[in-house]
């Protein structure tokens, strides 16, 4: 492959890659049901645990987070050090999965993916911010202001510390600012359920009613 092609070729490779509907395979290959019809309507590991039991929810978690470091991390070991391109395809691969060609531009909301591409940019500040996730989710059983809480946590860390090392690096400083931003926008329903005292907590479950 010519290296002058990657840049076009890897963004179209993230986006297509972020696009392919982990929870919803899953669910019809393992469970013969689609996703989008019970729980949320969620294609993501949060709907899944819901529906198909912890186990599945942990599959679909760390395979929608491979989706996201494996795009970036490709990336980062295929263009020059500091290349915008890196950023736009972290950006794409979580698009792919908020908005999948496959299902019609309608998917999960990006966290887990957004954790993945972040792991391969930021991993000090992703190990951080997923620590929170972890004791938030596990104290209050609400995985919408786990997630909520973890993205502002890492969205602090990651641009103290990239303006820290590097504060040359524009393109992941918009990145993380867009995104973040994003993750809290899908989350305006969950917000407004904490709110008024209407989200539902998570149960921990080995397998779900479907």
């Amino acid at each position: 492959m010519k290296t002058s092609l990657l840049p076009f070729i890897l963004p179209l490779f993230a986006y297509l890659l972020g696009s392919v509907p982990i929870g919803w395979i899953i669910g019809k290959v393992f469970y013969k049901k689609d996703i989008r019809k019970g729980g949320s309507g969620n294609v993501g590991a949060t709907n899944a645990l819901r529906l198909y039991g912890t186990t599945t929810g942990i599959v679909v978690l760390l395979l929608d987070m491979g989706k996201g470091f494996l795009a970036t991390q490709l990336a980062r070991n295929s263009l020059p050090v500091g290349s915008p391109i890196v950023a736009l395809c972290a950006l794409l691969v979580i698009l792919g999965h908020v908005f999948p060609i496959y299902l019609g531009f309608k998917g999960g909301k990006g966290v887990a993916t957004a954790g993945g591409a972040f792991l391969a940019l930021a991993p000090l500040s992703m190990l951080t911010a997923l620590g929170v996730f972890i004791m938030i989710t596990s104290i209050s059983r609400y995985v919408s202001l786990g997630s909520i809480i973890a993205a502002l946590v890492f969205h602090v860390h990651s641009l103290w510390h990239i303006c820290l090392v590097n504060n040359s690096d524009y393109a992941s400083l918009i990145l993380i600012c867009f995104v973040v931003l994003m993750i809290v926008i899908k989350h305006r329903e969950n917000l407004f359920r904490l709110l008024n005292g209407t989200e539902h907590k998570i149960e921990f479950t080995r397998k779900g009613k479907g």
